[in-house]
Order: C-alpha cells, then sequence, then structure tokens
C-alpha cells in the first residue's frame, strides 16, 4: 500500500499541475472535466472545472481537482514534502515552485538535519516542504 497525495485547486487545477509537472519532472496521466460527465454526474461550475486529474511523480501519483468556491478549503494541517537529489536540484526547484508565493515560512536555509531546507506555500496555495539532506541525511 502507498499513500497518494490529493489536492483541490479553486479553479485553477490543470495550470498548478501542469506547473507541477513541469517543475519536478512529472507526467500528467489523465485530465477529466466537468464537460466531460454526463450532467447528472457534474459537480458545481463550469465544464472547463478539473472534475479529476492524476500527475505520475516517480513511483506515486498526485491527484487533483477543481472545487467551487462555495465547496473550497484552503489546504492546511500537511506539507507535500519534495527531498530534491543535489543542492542545485533544490534551488531550481524553489525558484519555480516559490515564484510569487502566498507565503514563505522558513526561507532556505542549513538545518541540522539537513544541507537546505525550505517551507513555503505556492501561489495556488499548496504548501510545500523542500529537504536537501546532502552531507547531513543519515547514512552520509
Amino acid at each position: 500500500m502507498q499513500p497518494m497525495i490529493y489536492l483541490f485547486f479553486k479553479g485553477n487545477c490543470l495550470e498548478a499541475m501542469t506547473h507541477y509537472a513541469d517543475t519536478l519532472g512529472g507526467q500528467i496521466d489523465g485530465v477529466f472535466r466537468n464537460g466531460d460527465a454526463a450532467p447528472e454526474d457534474r459537480m458545481p461550475g463550469g465544464d472547463e472545472m478539473v472534475m479529476n486529474m492524476s500527475m505520475r511523480l516517480g513511483d506515486t501519483s498526485i491527484m487533483a481537482s477543481d472545487n467551487s468556491d462555495d465547496m473550497y478549503d484552503k489546504p492546511q494541517g500537511f506539507y507535500v514534502v519534495i527531498d530534491p537529489t543535489s543542492l542545485a536540484e533544490f534551488e531550481r526547484i524553489f525558484a519555480a515552485l516559490s515564484k510569487d508565493a502566498e507565503a514563505i515560512t522558513m526561507p532556505p536555509a542549513e538545518t541540522f538535519w539537513a544541507e537546505r531546507f525550505s517551507m513555503f506555500r505556492d501561489r495556488f496555495g499548496t504548501p510545500w516542504m523542500l529537504s536537501f539532506g546532502g552531507s547531513k541525511a543519515p547514512g552520509q
């Protein structure tokens, strides 16, 4: 059994997930829009809203959809964690995901457990945690 992440967006799901796939090297597996469903199966909102989509990222999937204004809840109580394989990759991912961020709660810095660590909420509202252990990673 492997957990999956399911993200909700306020009308910009396709834009956000395409950005994540481009930045993280993911592959969009499928996109189902509200207009693809039979009228009785549609969610509130327009035909272009994403009802469900999936992005393959390594050995896992990140799934997502749009929510109508009255059903959308801002994500809280979790972070999507990415463990880049190099400091250069950390810096590249941080620059792309944090551009126009809602908040950077911890700017990139060295910690006692990682060569570089950061926490932020991107422009789409998704909370991210980036951690490059480097020489401080277990077994190094």
